[in-house]
């Protein structure tokens, strides 16, 4: 844990290398969720850096895009996010998702599994919403539900949540392989911030249709969904799927770590344009002639 401190406070590192989770697991009581250990260091600079990033994600997103619709490259990007509620999930769709053309994205929410999906593998709703070539993919909660509030509620005995972990694994391993880069982020906040915005959900009319008396609920369980997490980073961890904690108390300081990590992965694929497939000065010339 201290290594993970030391690296919590490294200014000079990338995104990727600052918040992934450490070999051996993490305590997330050790990771203060109002923390800004790189990157901009206030709410306008943070504006500032999101209006770069954004630009750099466009372009990006738009090769990775062109690349699979001229059929020289299969790579996409799902982006999973995970966290308590209120963490901010619908906020990373909103504010880093919507930075790039929506045409290239595929967005898919999990809420409770229906009736046809129970009667499934939990992995098989799940599947279908894979992003295909070309495509930005971003999960509104995902597969981890199954080892969280399953085990938390004890929906299923611990052999079969536990079991699910080396099924995860080799799920998404079978994605990377296929081109899928998985970027996994667990939008970790304070139990006093959820207070916070839980009151202030119930103090404007218009942000009632967002409260869940339920939510409630899981608060009471705070402690056994931060060690269900603690378990879920641990041991699904892997180069393919790598999970990364997000300090998210700073709503300006969360988005830009999410958009950072999205576009440090679009680099590392680093998508090309294809190569016209005519004749291009032909092509110039055909256009002049018909002005």
């Amino acid at each position: 844990m201290q290594r993970y401190r030391a690296r919590m406070a490294t200014t000079t590192r990338s995104a990727r290398e600052t918040f992934r989770v450490p070999q051996g697991g993490v305590d997330l009581s050790a990771i203060d969720p109002g923390a800004t250990p790189i990157g901009p260091q206030g709410k306008g600079k943070a504006a500032k850096a999101m209006t770069e990033l954004g630009a750099r994600l466009d372009a990006r997103q738009e090769a990775l895009y062109a690349a699979a619709v001229g059929g020289t490259s299969p790579r996409a990007v799902l982006l999973v996010l995970q966290g308590m509620d209120t963490s901010g999930k619908g906020g990373v769709i909103s504010h880093v998702a919507g930075l790039v053309n929506p045409q290239g994205l595929h967005i898919a929410s999990f809420k409770r599994p229906t009736p046809e999906e129970l009667a499934h593998d939990f992995l098989w709703r799940i599947r279908k919403q894979v992003p295909h070539a070309g495509m930005i993919g971003v999960f509104d909660r995902s597969h981890y539900e199954d080892v969280l509030v399953v085990r938390v509620d004890g929906l299923v005995g611990e052999p079969e949540w536990r079991s699910r972990y080396e099924r995860i694994n080799a799920f998404e391993a079978e994605f990377d392989e296929q081109g899928v880069a998985i970027v996994k982020c667990m939008l970790h906040i304070s139990p006093q911030t959820q207070a916070e915005r839980l009151a202030a959900r119930l103090d404007d009319p218009q942000k009632h249709w967002k409260y869940n008396p339920g939510d409630l609920d899981a608060r009471a369980k705070w402690t056994d969904y931060q060690a269900a997490y603690a378990d879920a980073l641990a041991h699904c961890d892997t180069h393919a799927a790598p999970w990364y904690v997000v300090p998210s108390d700073r709503k300006w300081y969360r988005n830009w770590a999410v958009a950072a990590l999205l576009a440090e992965t679009l680099d590392a694929i680093d998508p090309q344009y294809p190569p016209a497939d005519f004749d291009v000065e032909a092509e110039k010339a055909r256009v002049r002639a018909a002005v």
